[in-house]
């Protein structure tokens, strides 16, 4: 409390258009200065606690979800640690996954703090064609190519730029933020999220978040799919029981953006399980744990067969290394 009518004493000071800084003799012309650069240093110590406490405050709220959500991560329809959310809005729909991950936070906060880590990340999801990373004014960017369930030249893939932003990166605390203003379609305000803190037994308590929003246009271009080749499609939630007794999952936006909520974060798990090998079969180990964890959720996640997808992906990678060699090729005379 001191430190803060300190503070606000010195701004008003420094700030006061009808004061001017005379400096008295002897001592007192020394005190002064210094007694105010003290004051001054001491309100950007504060400064910079508040930063610190504030990645401290949700670090602890991330560990008291994991407390509260212990029931829904040892029993559940997924059959792993895994609690999954969603909502939709008249504009948006965002898509929320809390799971515990086998990995000792100090492995998983490194892996995951790093935009081309990101994009070997992304590439696992069978609609992005591309990832770059690279820099711009804004700093890390990935280039993204979303595009369909197929092989696909770039040309005809939606291209996004996201931006790539560490909010937090602490002994305790991990937090990557994606957010790309402009999609394809008037979908706009793309944010991908994800926090980390670690757990007991060596393992990471993992918070994953996917929105967008979208206009008019976009609105109705996804009831268009929707209602067509997306009609039989459903997410996770539960929402009731057929007639038979079956389950009834929901179905619509929030179906579209639990899957695909569900895609990422099981590329996330593929992308960390494959660390452990050596480098240059991480990319088929990958692939394959992706492949095999999606597979384990057939009515929502499966597209393809194993071959079709593999094939596809490697010919995706060879060409995002063509055209990376393509990019970083000097010109000539340099």
């Amino acid at each position: 409390m001191l430190r803060k009518r300190m503070c606000g004493r010195l701004s008003s000071e420094l700030t006061d258009g009808n004061v001017t800084m005379r400096l008295a003799s002897g001592i007192n012309a020394l005190w002064t200065p210094v007694r105010r650069f003290a004051i001054a240093l001491a309100c950007l110590g504060a400064g910079f606690a508040h930063a610190g406490d504030a990645d401290a405050n949700l670090g602890a709220a991330l560990l008291a979800k994991y407390g509260v959500l212990q029931d829904q991560l040892r029993q559940n329809q997924f059959q792993r640690p895994l609690y999954m959310d969603s909502g939709e809005t008249s504009g948006g729909v965002t898509g929320d996954i809390y799971a515990l991950i086998d990995f000792p936070f100090a492995t998983a906060g490194t892996a995951l703090n790093g935009p081309a880590r990101w994009c070997d990340i992304l590439m696992l999801h069978l609609n992005t064609k591309y990832c770059r990373a690279a820099t711009d004014r804004r700093g890390s960017v990935l280039q993204v190519n979303i595009g369909k369930k197929y092989d696909q030249p770039l040309a005809e893939a939606y291209r996004l730029d996201f931006a790539y932003r560490v909010a937090a990166a602490t002994p305790d605390y991990l937090k990557v933020m994606l957010t790309a203003d402009e999609g394809p379609l008037s979908t706009r305000d793309y944010r991908v999220t994800l926090e980390a803190v670690p757990v007991d037994d060596g393992r990471t308590f993992i918070h994953f978040t996917y929105s967008y929003a979208y206009g008019f246009a976009g609105r109705l271009a996804m009831q268009a799919y929707l209602a067509t080749i997306g009609s039989g499609k459903v997410g996770f939630t539960v929402v009731g029981k057929h007639s038979d007794g079956q389950l009834l999952h929901i179905g619509g936006m929030r179906g579209l953006v639990e899957r695909n909520t569900m895609r990422y974060y099981l590329a996330i798990d593929a992308f960390l399980g494959a660390l452990s090998v050596p480098p240059q079969a991480r990319l088929e180990a990958s692939l394959r744990a992706w492949f095999a964890a999606i597979e384990r959720y057939p009515r929502q996640l499966h597209e393809l067969t194993q071959n079709e997808y593999l094939d596809m992906k490697r010919r995706e990678y060879l060409r995002q290394q063509a055209e990376a060699r393509t990019t970083t090729k000097p010109s000539p005379g340099g």
